[in-house]
């Protein structure tokens, strides 16, 4: 999306560390077994733009981020701490006011230079962020800081704010949680008004560890030939986001069975997942799967403590046969998501804890997987620093993970119409696209 932008230069200042305002606590914090699992050990980054606000003329962003940063790290002591692993791969925290990363930076460009960003990937957000250093290619998360922060004034008064957190300390609520107590301590507050809780014993293995009541397919390769989608090129990879308006979702539902009650999110998913098999024309006796992402806050069977800002959340699976996925209608897809959505509780929850003990917190499976994360009523434009409310908020790449075309986020976004619908930016080998585009048209068109 460079193309988009007129040419422009940012100029960064050389990063700081900020440390907590106060004294803080000198202790040593274990994560917890969900925590530290290999698919959490990755820097996750997010983007608000923010246009200016002529009440706040001659007062610098910067400054007053860095100064509420500090305040918010007082509570929050953990984020600024870093990672040390122990026997077994476990991972804790050293909390010893270390600090986190914090850089200022100038753009010749304007809030209005981005024109209307609906959804991820941010126009070269790669300016916008700020990275740590890489080893043969990955980033390590072993005694870094835990938090990166840009914050890049605007030639128009404006600013964007751009952020990389640890996902090992923080899952996306979290770290909302977090970033809002940044925001209501620059806007004057005295303390944050959610109080944070560690809570990770929580997400605790048991002992024993008893992980064998679930299959766990999350965790484990299925067979069969290599998956194409490993092994493609990024250069051969297509990337197209796809809209699901009132339009689509009414077309969806009319091929869902009678009586069949579903979300959107559900229809959606169920919907890629068929015409991405069919796509990428796997054998039909292949195992293939839609791994997604089930949220446990605000379910009663699993009492968090409130201000808990760790990763509470698991992978659920549905898993069938290339060929019973794409011969089949979509309400067959459909029942498969959702009783898949159904499984994860708090039990669910232990027994991952438990396997990641018992194996070593091995990665999450990605061959002929399909891994979502909705993440549209995340709130991410809510973020208001003093200068009122982003003009775009959200992760700030396309939530293609390591591999593209394996992951995505589904978020919240208006077409030309201003039509609200959910967007889906789908990575795709080039020659898979269209046929790819032809099975969503299919599934979409009003019968």
């Amino acid at each position: 999306m460079e193309s988009s932008l007129p040419a422009f230069t940012v100029r960064r200042g050389e990063p700081v560390l900020v440390s907590p305002a106060e004294p803080t606590p000198r202790e040593t914090k274990p994560l917890s077994d969900i925590d530290d699992s290999e698919g959490m050990r990755f820097y996750s980054s997010g983007i608000h733009l923010y246009r200016a606000n002529p009440a706040k003329a001659g007062q610098d962003p910067a400054t007053a981020i860095r100064e509420a940063l500090a305040k918010a790290l007082v509570p929050y002591y953990p984020l600024a701490g870093r990672l040390r692993e122990e026997e077994g791969r476990k991972l804790v925290v050293d909390c010893a006011g270390q600090g986190v990363m914090f850089a200022e930076a100038d753009a010749d460009l304007t809030a209005d230079d981005f024109g209307d960003v609906q959804s991820p990937p941010f126009p070269c957000f790669e300016r916008f962020i700020l990275e740590s250093t890489t080893i043969a290619g990955v980033e390590p998360v072993i005694d870094r800081p835990l938090l990166y922060i840009q914050v890049t004034r605007l030639k128009c008064g404006g600013f964007i704010f751009g952020q990389r957190f640890c996902h090992c300390i923080v899952d996306a609520p979290g770290g909302m949680q977090f970033e809002k107590a940044i925001c209501e301590l620059a806007c004057g507050a005295a303390a944050p008004s959610v109080a944070p809780s560690w809570g990770r014993e929580m997400f605790m293995a048991r002992d024993p560890p008893r992980p064998s009541s679930y299959p766990h397919l999350e965790y484990r390769e299925p067979t069969g030939e290599p998956d194409r989608v490993l092994t493609t090129h990024p250069r051969d990879v297509a990337r197209v986001p796809f809209f699901f308006g009132p339009r689509e979702i009414a077309g969806l539902r009319q091929r869902t069975p009678p009586g069949m009650r579903c979300s959107r999110f559900e229809l959606v998913a169920a919907a890629i997942w068929r015409s991405r098999a069919a796509a990428l024309g796997y054998a039909p006796d292949e195992e293939v799967r839609l791994s997604f992402i089930v949220n446990a806050r605000g379910r009663a069977e699993i009492p968090l403590p409130e201000g808990f800002y760790g990763n509470a959340f698991a992978y659920s699976v549905a898993a069938t046969t290339a060929g019973e996925l794409t011969g089949k209608d979509l309400g067959y897809a459909l029942e498969l998501v959702k009783k898949a959505k159904s499984a994860v509780t708090y039990d669910y929850l232990l027994s991952v804890a438990d396997l990641m003990v018992l194996t070593g917190r091995p990665l999450f499976a990605l061959s002929r997987t399909y891994i979502v994360s909705d993440i549209s009523h995340a709130g991410f434009k809510s973020i208001d620093f003093g200068w009122g409310e982003a003009v775009y908020g959200g992760p700030a790449k396309g939530g293609e993970g390591p591999v593209l075309g394996v992951t995505n986020y589904f978020s919240r976004a208006k077409n030309g119409k201003g039509e609200e619908g959910t967007v889906v930016p789908i990575c795709l080998p080039k020659d898979a696209m269209e046929k790819f585009q032809l099975e969503i048209q299919g599934l979409t068109a009003e019968l």
